[in-house]
């Protein structure tokens, strides 16, 4: 009874359970595989392998009931899995289930039916509403949720119908229905009338266990508006209820057959009727109208209407009359057109075609849009002709910009670079992902190092990485300074201290002074340096191995260095 009470366990978990659990009871375990046990059951083999994940998974107090051992030959070949169920303790709420009941319920029908028995042994009065309690939603917005007690009857009469629990009407307590859980499924027998009737165990033959003759119909279980009280406390035991919830005076009183429907406003002028459209202009307070059902208007003020219950008459109205601008447009597909049944789904689409005409779609770009969808698919192929124009045929694929049709801008017949853009990003993040699934670096696509980063990473990581430039620093040695005279980088010792002249320079300027007056002794012109200080030809020796002077050679070299 933990899995039929925990709203942990999905109903399927119980029917594996009670298969497997079976199974388990013999020398060798349960090794039939997941197709085998879902054959069994009669559910999909998804099913049976949810319910499985669901049992050996530890629940919300922690306990797993369901062990799965795998197994795998010398050779390397796999075996199926050897399966058992836990054990139960002397001190936990337990029930006893036929196997055969697992395979001929549903699993939401063998936990109603283990609910029923588990309240059969104990003696418990069951109400549906309490029935209720332990069917829950296992998807959607009510997930976690009980059913009503509505749903939970209908439940009750597929196990009914199955013969494995036959229902006395009004014979329990305070007017509730008696259940009676059968081990057996009694077998379907037909007499000489052509009526069937259910061979019950020896049991279901005693007066006490013989169901209760129904005068609503023999139905096993009461449906919604038969008045029966599906749940302590609630309604009568009435068998008949009126449904008007209005006040008599109230016979002209409005019947809204669209409540929660898209309304239709007078700004939607692509489908008219002609012979309402006076009458939807005369009348204020008439509302939206959907198509199969008409409506009246209302003599109360909108503040005095209640709630009524919506007319199941079918549509008698004026035919459908369509604009010849919206019927032009939609000439590539007359042939699904006329396909097109429900008045409510023509007028839509209508309306649709009316609604981008006037946002400024031109009619032969909704043409070509039109033919062009309806040459990528086989009519065959079309099951729904509406749901397909509304759908496929007739919304605009692209990005926000107002003249993208498809990723083309329809003026200029261009590629549109928002669409572009936005597929290299689809398609960066798809090959980015695939990257990743197979080890690789996101962005390049090669095998990453030690450190975690491929090569290229690396290196685009030190060239963003900016330079140490070495701070400056002092030369070790005496002083430097330039020349006065050639201007060449001197160190600042000796003579040279006091003069600020290399030594050339300054055996230039002793040279004069040190002559005897008259006519200067110069050297040979073989033996002159061969360029010019400014205009004037240099007349300095030369170097042993070059043509020019000391200090021209010193200016040379300052000029092929720089």
């Amino acid at each position: 009874m933990r899995l039929v009470s925990s709203p942990f366990y999905a109903d399927v978990a119980l029917s594996v359970y009670v298969k497997v659990a079976a199974l388990a009871a013999r020398p060798e375990g349960c090794e039939a595989r997941s197709v085998r046990i879902a054959s069994y059951l009669g559910l999909s083999v998804a099913s049976v392998e949810r319910g499985m994940a669901q049992l050996t998974r530890p629940g919300p107090d922690g306990v797993v009931e369901l062990r799965s051992q795998r197994r795998t030959l010398p050779g390397g070949k796999g075996q199926s899995a050897l399966r058992r169920v836990r054990a139960i303790t002397r001190t936990e709420a337990f029930v006893w289930l036929p196997v055969a009941a697992s395979e001929d319920l549903t699993p939401r029908q063998l936990r109603a039916y283990a609910v029923i028995a588990f309240a059969e042994k104990r003696g418990v009065a069951l109400t549906e509403g309490e029935l209720a309690g332990y069917l829950r939603h296992h998807s959607g917005k009510r997930a976690g949720q009980s059913i009503s007690a509505a749903a939970a009857g209908e439940v009750v009469d597929g196990v009914v119908a199955a013969r494995w629990v036959t229902v006395q009407r009004r014979a329990g307590a305070r007017g509730r229905h008696r259940y009676i859980a059968h081990d057996i499924a009694p077998e379907a027998v037909v007499d000489a009338g052509d009526q069937v009737a259910a061979t019950a165990p020896p049991a279901a033959h005693e007066g006490a266990e013989q169901p209760v003759e129904d005068a609503a119909g023999g139905t096993g279980c009461p449906l919604v508006g038969e008045g029966s009280g599906l749940s302590f406390g609630e309604g009568s035991l009435a068998n008949r209820e009126s449904l008007m919830t209005d006040s008599p005076d109230d016979e002209r009183a409005l019947i809204s057959p669209a409540v929660g429907e898209v309304q239709v406003v007078e700004a939607a002028k692509a489908v008219e009727n002609p012979a309402d459209a006076k009458a939807r202009s005369e009348s204020e307070g008439c509302v939206a109208l959907r198509a199969g059902e008409i409506s009246q208007p209302s003599s109360k003020p909108n503040s005095e209407k209640r709630s009524r219950v919506p007319s199941q008459s079918p549509y008698t109205g004026p035919q459908l009359a369509m604009s010849p601008e919206i019927y032009a447009v939609l000439e590539p597909v007359h042939v699904l057109l006329k396909r097109v049944t429900n008045s409510f789904v023509a007028r839509t689409i209508a309306r649709e075609v009316g609604r981008q005409l006037r946002g400024g779609t031109a009619p032969d770009r909704l043409q070509h849009r039109l033919t062009a969808r309806l040459a990528t698919v086989a009519l065959a192929d079309i099951r729904d002709p509406g749901r397909w124009l509304l759908g496929v045929a007739l919304p605009r694929w692209g990005c926000g910009h107002q003249d993208c049709e498809a990723g083309i801008i329809w003026r200029t017949a261009a590629a549109c670079e928002l669409c572009a853009e936005t597929v290299q990003d689809r398609f960066a993040a798809r090959r980015r992902g695939q990257r990743l699934d197979q080890g690789l670096c996101p962005e390049h696509g090669t095998h990453p190092g030690p450190s975690g980063h491929c090569a290229d990473c690396e290196l685009e990581a030190a060239i963003r990485r900016p330079a140490r430039i070495p701070a400056p620093r002092d030369p070790d040695g005496p002083a430097r300074d330039r020349c006065g005279g050639c201007g060449c980088v001197i160190f600042l010792t000796g003579r040279a201290v006091d003069t600020g002249l290399c030594k050339l320079c300054r055996e230039e300027a002793e040279t004069p002074a040190s002559a005897a007056p008259g006519a200067p002794s110069l050297p040979p012109a073989s033996e002159t340096c061969s360029d010019r200080d400014g205009e004037v030809p240099c007349m300095r020796r030369v170097l042993p191995t070059r043509s020019v002077c000391g200090i021209h050679r010193v200016q040379e070299f300052a000029g092929e260095v720089a």
